[in-house]
């Protein structure tokens, strides 16, 4: 990797912690003390996307961010000795929070496939889960009445677009052009958010995660993405936080309205202007409200 994560030190001051799998290495950081935070990022970001949502946090809180395999500054690992499936990343969330002894009291937050990897293993132990903030991101399968957005069956299904993905780092790049809608990511952030994808070797986590999503019963990932679906009851007496872009093309409106109706009793907190990338546009707005959410939800 020639990416080095020095060159933004002066944005993602934190402390780099690694878990060793199988002989890969898991990047972690684990900041703060006080009640546990996990925060689940997606394709394809990386814990950098949080850093804004850390260094709030972790004043008060334990706040414990993994960058999942082939991503961020995690080891990327080739296919013949990593599976990129749903449930491989929820048993390396798993094996990390069970090794930092994190069994109890966690505020979960999950964006983009934080949510399918994030709510699989909260359906796998409800009992851990205290609190669920949301970005735009799934838990459930695709309604059979809403098709895969275009852009994402071409990156799938497309020799043309792995092509793009591996050897120009096409997914990562153009997602930080189009992740923000109400005004346009800073180069710098942009470069910070494609800098661990720096050579085909290093893309394979983006483009396997989109090769991931489950559309079929054949596909890999979809039996556990429906069992997800099936046990979301299992928190509809949990507070919960919804933070929405709107102008999110992907994660749109349609989607919003399956997570409230999966979570009647949800805060929703719309943003008809800002896009994927909620966390970069209203930060102003959203950290205080995420802080006053677990305040009010603080355990005695």
């Amino acid at each position: 990797m020639t990416f080095s994560v020095n060159r933004i030190r002066h944005l993602y001051d934190f402390q780099s912690h690694y878990l060793d799998l199988e002989g890969q290495q898991y990047h972690y950081l684990d900041e703060g003390q006080g009640e546990p935070v996990v925060m689940v990022h997606g394709n394809p970001s990386w814990s950098f996307m949080y850093r804004k949502l850390i260094s709030s946090l972790r004043q008060t809180s334990r706040v414990i961010v993994p960058d999942h395999m082939g991503c961020g500054l995690s080891d990327k690992p080739d296919h013949s000795t990593y599976s990129y499936t749903l449930e491989r990343r929820t048993a390396d969330l798993e094996r990390l929070l069970d090794q930092l002894g994190v069994t109890s009291n966690i505020t979960l937050i999950v964006h983009d496939w934080g949510g399918p990897i994030g709510m699989r293993f909260a359906t796998r132990f409800p009992d851990r889960i205290a609190r669920l903030i949301v970005f735009n991101s799934t838990a459930f399968l695709l309604p059979e009445s809403k098709p895969l957005h275009w852009s994402l069956q071409f990156c799938r299904n497309s020799r043309l677009a792995a092509f793009l993905i591996l050897k120009f780092n096409a997914f990562a790049r153009v997602s930080t052009y189009l992740g923000c809608q109400s005004q346009r990511m800073p180069r710098e952030i942009r470069r910070a958010y494609a800098g661990p994808y720096d050579s085909s070797q290093n893309r394979i986590a983006t483009l396997a995660f989109v090769q991931d999503i489950p559309l079929s019963p054949i596909d890999p990932s979809y039996a556990p993405l429906k069992e997800v679906q099936e046990k979301l009851t299992l928190f509809q007496q949990t507070p919960m936080l919804i933070c929405w872009g709107e102008a999110d093309f992907v994660f749109d409106r349609d989607f919003l309205a399956e997570w409230i109706r999966h979570f009647p009793q949800a805060r929703v907190r719309r943003f008809p202007e800002a896009g994927h990338y909620v966390l970069e546009e209203v930060p102003e707005v959203i950290l205080p409200l995420v802080s006053e959410f677990m305040e009010q939800h603080r355990q005695v």
